[in-house]
């Protein structure tokens, strides 16, 4: 069951890949109308998009969509393919935002465009245009994932029903963005604070919201069903950044396309800096300070903060939540208001979200 789940959201993510292309192709097209100096932002943005991605978000749509009994037509696959869009604002964004200088193996689209700056013998300071380039850069990809889904066919009804939940997804991404960067000027770590950044800036737009939209697109939906979903979408979510958590500081940059503890590197204060500093003895919370969040982190000083991360015990307790959070997941997918062909797909999703190597 779960190999035909798996290859069934395989289909959906090369119907996705698709429209993907199709869009972008439409896009650069018209953008080089306005100007052939525009050929490099849709070249980037293109490569940025098409060149990897799980697709995890329109695979969270489409369960949604089929939780509800839904059969999938081409407007749908180019409604919850918007959602990769919006995703890609987020990351342009938050690269940026976090300084940083690799996405997926490659440079960041700041960097890159500071690159092409320097290359190309530019006039001005190349950082502030590689700055400048993202930021519009991801501000193009927010209007593209709207233009997206109204372009998509969908009928005047689905429209009505989606519009607001994808609205309501784009400020709660928003706000968690901001609560993000807030916390870094914070003085102390606070378990609260973390684990609502983690729900708003990446849980809730990663599983959650997308399973509505998907629910809503289905025209059949219920207040029921939306309940349902959000039981088995939040615990997801929050399981699948704590993921990313545990990535961000103990993975291997083969694998996350990363630098080594990159999160460490940034200051970023997340579920799995909260518990640690929780366990730190004074002396611990000295050594910490010292390394912790410095631009010139290396891999020495990566790996003293990764050994203290370990003897607090946080690493174990986050991955003990993560355990927790993905059973109240398993337990909620056999919700009977859940149509039972949506059952594998919300299995298979949950070994996607929490499974990722180290």
């Amino acid at each position: 069951m779960s190999s035909k789940a798996k290859s069934e959201l395989q289909e959906i993510r090369d119907a996705v890949e698709i429209e993907l292309a199709i869009f972008l192709g439409n896009q650069a097209a018209y953008l080089e109308t306005i100007s052939i100096d525009l050929k490099p932002i849709s070249a980037a943005f293109t490569s940025f998009l098409l060149d990897s991605g799980k697709r995890l978000r329109p695979q969270c749509a489409y369960a949604g969509f089929v939780s509800a009994g839904g059969e999938v037509t081409t407007p749908v696959i180019r409604a919850i393919a918007s959602l990769e869009l919006l995703h890609a604002c987020a990351l342009i964004h938050d690269d940026l935002m976090d300084g940083s200088d690799t996405r997926r193996g490659k440079p960041s689209i700041h960097r890159h465009f500071e690159s092409i700056h320097v290359q190309e013998e530019l006039e001005g300071f190349a950082p502030a245009y590689g700055l400048a380039a993202a930021v519009l850069l991801g501000d193009l990809a927010l209007v593209w994932s709207n233009q997206l889904l109204n372009m998509a066919g969908l009928t005047s009804q689905q429209l009505h029903d989606v519009s607001p939940i994808h609205d309501e997804m784009r400020v709660e991404l928003m706000a968690g963005q901001f609560l993000d960067i807030h916390e870094q000027t914070q003085k102390t770590t606070d378990l609260n604070r973390s684990t609502k950044i983690a729900q708003y800036k990446s849980g809730k737009y990663t599983i959650e919201r997308p399973l509505h939209i998907g629910a809503a697109l289905s025209g059949q939906k219920t207040s029921e069903l939306f309940d349902a979903l959000t039981t088995y979408g939040l615990p997801l979510g929050k399981a699948f950044q704590y993921r990313d958590d545990l990535l961000g500081v103990f993975g291997d940059p083969d694998v996350t396309g990363k630098p080594a503890g990159d999160d460490l590197r940034e200051g970023k204060r997340t579920v799995l800096i909260a518990l640690a500093e929780s366990g730190m003895s004074a002396s611990m919370r000295e050594i910490s300070r010292k390394y912790f969040g410095a631009q010139d982190l290396d891999a020495k000083g990566v790996a003293i903060l990764q050994e203290l991360i370990v003897s607090t015990g946080a690493k174990e307790k986050l991955e003990s939540m993560i355990n927790q959070l993905t059973h109240q997941a398993l337990d909620a997918a056999e919700s009977d208001v859940i149509n039972e062909k949506a059952y594998p797909l919300l299995l298979e999703l949950i070994t996607v979200a929490t499974k990722r190597r180290m």
